[in-house]
Parts: C-alpha cells; structure tokens; sequence
C-alpha cells in the first residue's frame, strides 16, 4: 500500500513545473510519468518505438518532437550516450532535480525514465540524512517484490553530479547490478548496465526492525523516523562496486 510520502499523480501530459512535486517530505512527490527535466521544468515522455530513442517529448506547443532529437536541440547527449542509474528515493522528485541544479551544479536536461524493477526495493537506512535529519532509503533484494523507481539516463557529467549528492565512497557506493533484467521501463526496454548508489558504510546499511527491513513503500517518513532495529548486514543485492568511472562496457 502506497503512502503519503510517496506521493504520485494521475498520469501527467501537459509540462509541469517542479514546484508542483515538492522535495519535503523526503523522498518526495514524483509524476506518474517518465519525464526530462530543464530549466524548472517537467516534460512528460511518450513511448513511441518509432522513434530512434523510444520516445517523444510532450512539449505543450503543439510538437512531440523524438527525445533525443529534443536532447541534441537543446546542446546534450542524446540517450544512447547516457548511463541508466537507478533512482529509487528523493532522486525521482522533480524539486530535488531543481536542488542539484542550484546546489551541486548539475547542468543540461535530465532524463528520468519509470521502471518496474522486480526484486529490488527501496527500505528504510540506518542511519539519518546529513543535511536535514530525514531517514533516507537504502536499495535491499526483496524476493517476489515489485516496485516502481526510475532510472536516470544521466551524462558523465551529471553521474559526478549523483556521485557528489550520495556522498560517494563515504555513505554510499556506486556499483552495478549484475541482474538489470528485472527491470523494465514503461516502453517495454530492458536496460542493461545499470548503476546504482547502495549502502557503503554500516550507518546508511538496510535497518531490520524484528529482523526484516521495512519497505519505503509501505511506511512514510514521519513513521520510519520513529523506527528503532539493527543495521543489516547486507542488502542481499548481486552487484559489483565500481572503482573509479565506470567503463564503457
């Protein structure tokens, strides 16, 4: 059962502005679309096989022009150029995106796909969020779970972005799925090579409450704040971590 915290909307068609998916409480409110963002802004995507990315954006202005035709417009790598990194706490909130753009620098159109992942969940952390006291999530194999996260189709540069935000190599690493078959984007595609941010130290570890972790999806963040437990010792994922940038193949 899905909770206020994870706050989703009738399908979007129409642009939309990010205020309209607020960051607070975290992990925030998202659109029930895949969307690209820039410049404040949310434009819904339509999958459409037809096109050379699988895509068309929902400009508002009458045109539903191929994302990556949109993408090189707009002076930014088209999809083929881009890593899919799962996003599966506050990094799907159109607000938070706004917040990497003032805070951390991140530039040029971002690209968030929605996905069915199978298998892997989003649970409460250990530990607490540095900048605000929130209980972040944490990625955990969940047998016989599915969920709906999204994927970043992130630029080199925007990934160094992520890498910044996440606290890489101090509170989460950067590794890779091993199984991105169970993930599936609303187009129907499997990615392959999918990245993803997991627990690295023992504080942001999956907290078990009566030893089982408790799923992000089935309680809010008022809730989980008040949670008592252990951290995990695993998160149960098959993955590698990656040491410094990820390679091409």
């Amino acid at each position: 059962m899905a909770v206020p915290e994870l706050r989703t909307r009738p399908r979007t068609v129409e642009p939309f502005a990010e205020a309209e998916y607020p960051e607070h409480p975290y992990p925030g409110a998202r659109p029930d679309c895949s969307f690209v963002h820039l410049d404040g802004v949310g434009y819904p995507l339509l999958p459409d096989p037809t096109t050379t990315s699988g895509w068309r954006v929902r400009t508002g202005s009458g045109t539903e022009p191929c994302l990556d035709a949109w993408l090189v417009e707009h002076g930014a790598a088209p999809l083929r150029r881009r890593r899919p990194v799962l996003a599966y706490g506050s990094n799907a909130c159109p607000e938070k995106v706004g917040w990497l753009r003032e805070n951390l620098d991140l530039t040029g159109p971002a690209v968030v796909l929605r996905a069915e992942c199978s298998g892997l969940s989003a649970v409460w952390s250990s530990g607490l969020r540095p900048r605000d006291g929130q209980r972040p999530a944490v990625l955990a194999a969940t047998s016989g779970v599915t969920e709906q996260h999204t994927l970043w189709y992130a630029t080199a540069e925007q990934r160094r972005v992520l890498d910044r935000c996440e606290g890489r190599g101090k509170r989460y690493r950067l590794v890779r799925l091993h199984d991105s078959t169970a993930i599936e984007l609303e187009n129907g595609q499997t990615p392959d090579r999918v990245l993803a941010y997991t627990a690295a130290v023992r504080e942001m570890a999956p907290l078990l409450v009566n030893g089982s972790v408790v799923r992000c999806a089935e309680l809010g963040q008022q809730q989980a704040l008040g949670l008592r437990g252990e951290p995990a010792t695993g998160d149960g994922l098959a993955c590698s971590e990656i040491v410094g940038e990820p390679s091409a193949a």
